[in-house]
């Protein structure tokens, strides 16, 4: 396998002028990603949340704590939770504090028929609701959100930008947006390791864990074509965020960006 890109800012204007964008490290058109993503995620909705534990030994756990923890979930709050399918984010958001409530929206039926099963059984039904759709195209009214979080989707977005847009338009003045994500940022002194673990061991751990080798193969790819944290974060603001900001976790693995609708 060929050493993977690591110059990191990786937004291919040239692509989106030609109607293409990248999935992992294969350039294919825009109008195919999203249903390569839906292949993906179909194929591993009911292992995902195993994977994550067996994929991060554990440590995803901790990193969406801080998530919620940016959140600051109070009593009569409602999150928008986007590629949230399988409810981790929702019910941490949910567990945190009394009288909040969470939609849930994501793209991969599997991914939420996998998550409103869960809610089901936590006894969070009633708090929660799980709804197919486009982070590109959210089918929510402007201005009608408290809060967004994303984790670990946005880089499944065909167009990234416009996701963002979208984030911006649902929430009220005042909310604020959250999005954790891997970063390509990763300490120097770690990215050889780094490197191997993702590119050797993650995909071997997909195959014996979800029996499913390519889809991890293209999640780890897809972290390398992510932008970097200052990148991403002057994209935020190009949506219309405004105090903007991003904090890093596990030198440099993953980040937790912010921003603020005013």
């Amino acid at each position: 396998m060929p050493a993977p890109d690591n110059n990191k800012s990786t937004i291919d204007t040239k692509s989106a002028e030609n109607g293409t964008t990248h999935f992992g490290f294969q350039t294919v058109d825009e109008a195919d990603k999203a249903s390569l993503v839906k292949g993906v995620f179909n194929s591993v909705a009911d292992q995902y949340d195993v994977m994550n534990d067996v994929m991060s030994a554990g440590v995803h756990r901790l990193w969406k704590n801080s998530l919620i923890d940016s959140v600051n979930p109070r009593p009569g709050m409602h999150l928008l939770d986007v590629a949230g399918g399988t409810g981790d984010i929702a019910f941490r958001f949910l567990d945190a504090a009394a009288n909040t409530s969470v939609t849930v929206c994501d793209i991969n039926a599997e991914m939420l028929r996998v998550g409103a099963g869960r809610a089901m059984k936590k006894g969070y039904d009633d708090r929660s609701e799980f709804i197919c759709g486009d982070a590109m195209k959210l089918p929510f009214n402007d201005r009608s959100m408290d809060a967004y979080t994303i984790a670990f989707g946005i880089r499944n977005v065909t167009r990234i930008e416009d996701a963002l847009k979208e984030a911006y338009r649902v929430l009220k003045p005042g909310g604020r947006f959250h999005c954790l994500e891997f970063s390509p940022d990763v300490l120097p002194v770690l990215q050889q390791a780094y490197d191997t673990y993702s590119f050797k061991l993650i995909p071997a751990m997909g195959q014996m864990v979800a029996q499913d080798r390519d889809s991890y193969q293209y999640l780890v790819e897809s972290i390398r074509k992510f932008p970097t944290m200052q990148k991403f974060d002057q994209m935020i603001r190009s949506a219309g965020f405004s105090r903007t900001g991003w904090r890093s976790m596990s030198a440099g693995v993953v980040a937790i960006h912010s921003g603020t609708r005013i």
